[in-house]
């Protein structure tokens, strides 16, 4: 997957001393200005001191705020990823002169710029230092980007994924072995609203917003997004999840993954599908609805209820701090607002065979006890709710179902992320290409994901410091991530027939970040 450097180990070594070094006096002189104690010698002036400031043009130096992207470049091209799109993805009869993936890293790529619409992507035609960096003459304008999207019909869609995942399998084939224990897949919907009222397929949804109903399946493991499927927004929230889900199983087990495990909130138990799945050795963990004959079985369960625990949310790493007054709680009482309070958790099982199963499941029963205080009518009854989940999974406990059921929670954060990406917006006229746009710009997303999982495997004695590295790397969000990797400021020099890309600034990233280059190029950083 990765080139070997044609360096010996002594001068590779000696380059990477000197990189070193540069950036670590660069981080000496930040700390020493940024040290609490390092005060000015004249403190009666205040500390923003510049002046006769000029401006110049410069000549033949140019430089590009979104150093970065030469490293996402490098990282595409390890993957096959645009040769892997032009192989699949056939739209134009003539190349004049853009190619299929021209198209569909120049969207990504400024989705990774932070751009916040297409329009955006004038600002990169324009940034001389950003072509240069891309080994690019021109790029896309907004208006031909466009158009490319509106060229979409479902068979390309389904060829610029096949593309999107022949990279995926490359950057999963170099993670070590418990890497492959298992994959979580959740699967969620979310409503894409827009105030345009000429776009074909939008329609209105249960929450009273125009828009579509885009459905994401992801893998809990890395972030990553399998597939994201653009819906009208009448749409339920499970419509088609069960082929994507699939879909996801099938790339999951290609790949070696041991074990697979889906994850959905109640809209998505789909029990026509559950023996199938069961029956292929997959294992489910779905929501179920609280009807009111589901209702009655927990109310007339004999079985012995057991208290869940559940674990600090975060070790204090020094001494605990005492508690704030809470603000919001004396407004409550004040005012005379019902109050509801939850006094414990109780957690239960039993069987439980849905009416479209042939297979009989386990139904884990978590009831929260509730207090309610409400001045205006006395609580004559003991009020509580309960939370069901239905799940083939017989080894874990009780406790361990919840809490892992629980943990589907964290995609509603990547989907948020997803929106920082602005990839469940809606900028074209029609289903099918905004479907395309959503796709192209997830893989920026997917993109960040596999960037940190290309970090080699830690050794030595730092190995717990590169461990953590990469896990907060993986985990970082998106607009952290494009400030720490992507807008790093670098002049861009055009020497011969070689491309380099000289940092001017440093942050506390810089380190990972030449790992990657050395890794990515497959030959160590040079000195400036």
């Amino acid at each position: 997957m990765f080139r070997k450097g044609t360096t010996t180990f002594t001068e590779g070594f000696r380059v990477n001393g000197i990189m070193t070094s540069r950036s670590r006096a660069r981080q000496r002189r930040i700390l020493k200005r940024l040290d609490k104690f390092n005060f000015p010698d004249d403190l009666e002036q205040p500390m923003f001191r510049a002046a006769n400031i000029r401006y110049e043009v410069a000549q033949r130096s140019v430089a590009t705020p979104y150093g970065g992207i030469g490293l996402m470049h490098q990282l595409a091209k390890s993957l096959g990823l645009p040769a892997a799109i032009d192989e699949r993805l056939h739209l134009f009869k003539i190349h004049l002169p853009y190619h299929e993936s021209d198209h569909v890293l120049n969207i990504a790529y400024n989705a990774l710029c932070d751009a916040r619409c297409l329009q955006d992507l004038e600002l990169r035609r324009q940034d001389e230092a950003y072509l240069n960096a891309l080994g690019a003459l021109r790029i896309p304008d907004p208006t031909t980007a466009g158009d490319f999207c509106r060229r979409f019909q479902p068979q390309h869609l389904r060829k610029l994924q096949e593309a999107i995942d022949v990279a995926r399998r490359k950057v999963w084939a170099c993670q070590p072995a418990s890497f492959f224990e298992q994959a979580i897949l959740d699967a969620d919907g979310t409503i894409v609203e827009t105030d345009g009222e000429c776009k074909l397929g939008m329609d209105i949804s249960y929450k009273g917003q125009w828009g579509y109903h885009p459905l994401a399946v992801t893998l809990a493991n890395t972030g990553e997004v399998l597939r994201l499927v653009n819906r009208s927004g009448n749409r339920p929230s499970h419509e088609g999840a069960d082929e994507k889900l699939d879909e996801g199983i099938a790339l999951c087990r290609a790949a070696g993954f041991r074990s697979i495990r889906l994850r959905g909130d109640t809209d998505f138990t789909q029990t026509t599908h559950l023996d199938r799945w069961h029956e292929d050795g997959v294992i489910f963990c779905f929501g179920m609805d609280v009807t009111p004959q589901r209702h009655m079985l927990a109310d007339d369960l004999e079985t012995d209820w057991k208290t869940l625990k559940r674990p600090p949310k975060y070790a204090i790493k020094t001494e605990p701090r005492g508690r704030r007054e809470r603000v919001k709680q004396q407004i409550v009482e004040q005012r005379g607002f019902k109050d509801i309070r939850q006094v414990d958790e109780l957690v239960a099982e039993t069987t439980y065979r849905p009416v479209a199963c042939r297979h009989t499941y386990r139904m884990v029963i978590l009831r929260k006890n509730l207090e309610v205080r409400d001045p205006k009518q006395p609580q004559l009854f003991e009020d509580y709710k309960y939370r069901l989940y239905l799940t083939n999974d017989w080894k874990s406990t009780a406790a361990q179902i919840v809490f892992d059921s629980n943990d589907r929670c964290h995609q509603e954060n990547l989907l948020a992320q997803l929106g920082a990406v602005r990839a469940l917006h809606a900028p074209l006229d029609n289903l099918l290409s905004n479907n395309a746009y959503m796709l192209i710009t997830s893989l920026a997303w997917n993109l960040k994901a596999w960037l940190a999982l290309s970090l080699a495997e830690p050794r030595g004695t730092n190995r717990e410091d590169r461990v953590e590295q990469k896990r907060k790397l993986l985990t970082m969000e998106f607009r952290t991530f494009v400030n720490s990797i992507m807008r790093v400021p670098a002049q861009i020099v055009r020497t011969g027939r070689r491309l380099v890309i000289r940092l001017l600034a440093w942050n506390e990233w810089q380190e990972v970040f030449l790992r990657l280059a050395s890794r990515l190029t497959g030959r160590q950083p040079r000195r400036c």
